[in-house]
């Protein structure tokens, strides 16, 4: 199932895009929430573990929903390759997101993740067959830079959170280019079932090559549930308000989640504000929404 883009901004109904900015705003709760669960996680579990069970959670979540919905029939067992690669995208994106979020500022890890768009607009020509234009070319350029002011690396002692936010967002492009070719011809609910199953063997593997995986604790487990339900309903939000209107209206509201962390860090963690992070996140949000703007402009133009 494809979702289909609205028209363009101007002609997009106000009623629809106050639904949209509802939306959104759930989005960046459950974006917002399943960080700070994966933080408060980090202290007992590994990544790999916090895996494994949010996957299992999700597994009886996506076929509860089917089967209220009635579309646990269109799950299969067609282009398991593309499955494969894409959850293998996913699960080491959000890993190394987990990561991330356990060593350095939850701002700083947002703002490396806002760079996804941008790897995919480099990597599309590659796996989507797509053209490296130059409006392309500056973005990227454009998102690099951002990424050098956010991290403000010291290549002598780069931090490792801030190698593991940058990577996660590679994985998370990945995970867009390769959900973009299911989506051809492949169910949301059988994208979604796949991903759960999985990520639930990844997750296995991964958590208990040693022999020794962590059972939460029972104070621990509303986190786990949390980050699952979160993670999911996330992605609802996001999904449903770019069905009502233009990414160049959603990606912008998307863009709130930064402020928002910045003051959990700063209240709960004790995590100072850096004006740095702030900056390199504007530069990186003008690339991503430069990028977007001209392709719903190339898509509003096209003969249909």
């Amino acid at each position: 199932m494809a979702l289909k883009e609205p028209q363009l901004t101007a002609q997009a109904p106000r009623s629809d895009i106050l639904r949209a900015a509802f939306w959104m705003l759930g989005a960046i709760i459950s974006f917002t929430s399943m960080a700070v669960a994966g933080r408060e996680i980090s202290f007992e579990l590994d990544t790999f573990e916090l895996m494994l069970y949010r996957s299992v959670i999700g597994v009886f979540v996506v076929i509860t929903v089917a089967s209220v919905a009635g579309t646990l029939g269109q799950i299969n067992r067609r282009r398991m390759g593309l499955h494969l690669i894409r959850n293998i995208c996913h699960f080491s994106g959000q890993n190394l997101w987990f990561a991330a979020i356990a060593l350095i500022p939850l701002a700083q890890v947002f703002a490396l993740e806002f760079t996804s768009p941008i790897w995919v607009a480099l990597l599309a020509p590659i796996f989507l067959a797509e053209k490296l234009t130059r409006l392309r070319g500056l973005v990227a350029c454009m998102g690099f830079t951002g990424i050098l002011i956010v991290a403000r690396p010291d290549f002598a002692t780069l931090e490792t959170g801030v190698i593991l936010a940058a990577l996660s967002a590679i994985g998370f492009a990945g995970s867009a280019i390769f959900t973009k070719l299911l989506t051809r011809d492949v169910s949301i609910t059988c994208i979604l079932f796949w991903l759960t199953i999985m990520q639930t063997g990844f997750g296995l593997i991964c958590a208990g090559w040693d022999g020794d995986i962590a059972v939460p604790s029972l104070g621990l487990l509303p986190w786990v549930v949390l980050v699952s339900l979160a993670g999911l309903c996330a992605h609802f939000c996001l999904t449903t308000a770019l069905t009502l209107a233009p990414a160049v209206i959603v990606i912008p509201f998307d863009f709130a989640r930064l402020p928002v962390i910045a003051l959990i860090g700063a209240v709960f963690y004790g995590e100072g504000f850096d004006p740095w992070v702030l900056a390199g996140a504007l530069i990186i949000f003008g690339a991503n929404y430069l990028n977007i703007a001209h392709e719903s402009r190339a898509q509003a133009t096209k003969p249909h």
